[in-house]
């Protein structure tokens, strides 16, 4: 109950702050998990650029996108950087949706969390942020996602250490919390303001951080 009403403290501090953050900016489940894909590794502004092509080129559509050849779906990724390790990963994603889900990926959550999340690390490219991503905010699933300025805040404040791995992180989150979607959603997305804002990796802005005052 403790941890729970810390965390629960933390995220009205954030909220006050920054005001609500309104993610995922999608129009569509499947447009959010090819953004999921697309945003690895880079910032959200080349992501963005990469969407902006598909969706002008009239192929953000799962089969349309499946039938594409590779230097064709390359050349539109290109500004997200990355852009061939991405085709492949969003190949494989597409594979699952067109030949498995009939194009639908909002099917996967009729076989609930833990199923539709091991479905979806088994597909070749896609970890644990990326499918924890499609699951809250593509499916409205209860599925905490961590990254690393998750594992920089809590490690900052004592929460767990450094070297705690994805799913540790993730099931710390989750223990405490009610299992809400909403709350997931916007907590996750008030913390990676929260890292990128003040947190930084080498010059954090502790003194303005709406957590400073949860510092150990």
């Amino acid at each position: 109950m403790k941890r729970r009403t810390l965390f629960l403290n933390m995220f009205s501090a954030m909220l006050d702050a920054l005001g609500p953050s309104g993610w995922w900016p999608a129009a569509s489940p499947f447009e959010m998990a090819v953004g999921a894909i697309v945003t690895q590794n880079t910032n959200w502004q080349g992501a963005a650029r990469a969407l902006a092509n598909i969706r002008d080129a009239g192929k953000l559509d799962p089969f349309a996108l499946h039938a594409l050849p590779e230097p064709e779906l390359a050349a539109l990724l290109r500004p997200a950087g990355h852009f061939r390790v991405k085709t492949g990963r969003l190949k494989n994603l597409l594979a699952l949706i067109v030949a498995e889900l009939d194009g639908d990926i909002t099917a996967l959550a009729a076989s609930g969390l833990d199923s539709a999340r091991q479905r979806l690390l088994a597909v070749k490219g896609v970890g644990p942020e990326t499918a924890d991503s499609i699951l809250l905010y593509g499916l409205g699933l209860p599925s905490f996602v961590v990254d690393a300025y998750t594992a920089r805040i809590c490690s900052r404040h004592g929460l767990a250490p450094e070297e705690a791995g994805y799913d540790e992180l993730r099931d710390l989150f989750m223990d405490a919390l009610p299992a809400e979607v909403g709350l997931y959603n916007e907590f996750h997305a008030l913390l990676v303001r929260v890292g990128n804002a003040y947190c930084r990796p080498r010059t954090p802005k502790c003194e303005a951080c709406p957590l400073e005052r949860f510092l150990p």
